[in-house]
């Protein structure tokens, strides 16, 4: 016979129940639409990817061919399985190659390496000014989407190796144009990058100097171990992601040091240009100025400059302002020192006119 609380008990079994129930399918229904939602962002991310490379023939074609193409680098530095098939088999990626017009292909040529900024990001049309600048002087231009680069889908999104084997990307772009274009001076190669792509150009001219001739480094990422510092957990995840790093600063301070450029000051032995803002509310120019010090300390030769409150911030060298193209004749003109371009700017107006039509 049942007693009152016999029901009692039975009702709580079957409430606690349905309610730990509710709250597995509440659970499994947020897990379904946030991974609805991230495929979702990767595709809107193709789709912008795709209309901006059109984007990019009518900004530059009257001035440069333009191809896309797709290239390797080394195997992904992580993976589930190393012995499935194909597990470590190179990544491929793409990469935007751009020829002045009017170069004679008879001739030998500079190039230039441009890798992209961004923790999570790629290559756009927000660089078509500077593309058509580097054109009218004469100069090749590769600029690689390397492994992590947006617009390209989920997999490639989690290949991201953040000053890791994305800086080998970089070197195998530079690579790969000495192979397919013979009208290149292998001696007068640059590598120039902003931002995250200034850690780039800075981590692959440390670590193979005899393969660049100069190299220009603007409001580089510096330190991972200070960025993070400074930076809230909404950043931070991308670096502390399983497929990642997957370790926090505090957990592995060694491995955020190792993808650092300011471990490697000592390596430089090419010329270099550092530049940065003290308004940059992206790359805080303290970091930066750590580079600079690490650099003097070990008496390394290098010019920088740290320019005071210029309008633009993170941006302020590569937006439309007099300021920013006055600043970009400085970067050019010290490229120009060393990479002999057949063109070089001799006044601000050669500059406008190449452009901006």
């Amino acid at each position: 016979m049942c007693t009152r609380n016999t029901h009692l008990h039975f009702s709580m079994i079957i409430c606690f129940s349905l309610t730990a129930s509710l709250q597995a399918q509440r659970i499994s229904t947020d897990t379904l639409l946030t991974k609805k939602f991230e495929e979702l962002d990767h595709r809107v991310d193709q789709l912008a990817k795709a209309l901006d490379d059109v984007l990019w023939y009518n900004k530059v074609g009257d001035v440069a061919a333009v191809e896309k193409v797709f290239i390797v680098g080394p195997p992904p530095w992580k993976v589930k399985d190393s012995t499935a098939r194909g597990a470590l088999n190179p990544v491929k990626f793409w990469a935007y190659v751009f020829i002045p017009n009017k170069l004679d292909r008879n001739k030998k040529y500079p190039l230039l390496v441009l890798p992209h900024g961004g923790v999570h990001a790629d290559f756009t049309t927000y660089y078509a000014h500077i593309i058509r600048e580097m054109m009218a002087q004469g100069y090749l231009v590769i600029a690689p989407e390397y492994r992590g680069s947006t617009g390209y889908g989920k997999t490639f999104y989690e290949r991201i190796d953040y000053g890791g084997r994305e800086v080998d990307d970089n070197h195998a772009a530079r690579d790969w144009m000495i192979e397919n274009y013979d009208f290149i001076d292998s001696s007068r190669i640059g590598a120039i990058g902003w931002s995250h792509g200034g850690l780039i150009t800075l981590m692959d001219i440390f670590q193979r100097p005899n393969d660049y001739k100069v190299a220009f480094a603007g409001v580089p990422v510096s330190d991972l171990v200070m960025r993070l510092g400074y930076y809230d957990d909404d950043y931070r995840k991308d670096f502390y992601a399983k497929f990642h790093i997957g370790k926090t600063v505090q957990e592995d301070s060694m491995e955020y040091v190792r993808r650092s450029p300011v471990a490697y000051v000592k390596k430089l032995q090419i010329p270099l240009l550092i530049h940065t803002n003290t308004n940059d509310d992206d790359v805080h120019v303290e970091e930066v100025r750590h580079l600079i010090e690490e650099l003097k300390s070990a008496n390394i030769k290098f010019e920088y400059e740290i320019f005071q409150e210029i309008p633009g911030g993170h941006s302020f060298d590569r937006i439309d302002t007099k300021a920013a193209k006055e600043i970009r004749m400085k970067i050019y003109r010290f490229l120009a020192q060393y990479l002999k371009p057949p063109y070089p700017f001799k006044t601000l107006k050669d500059l406008e006119k190449a452009g901006y039509r």
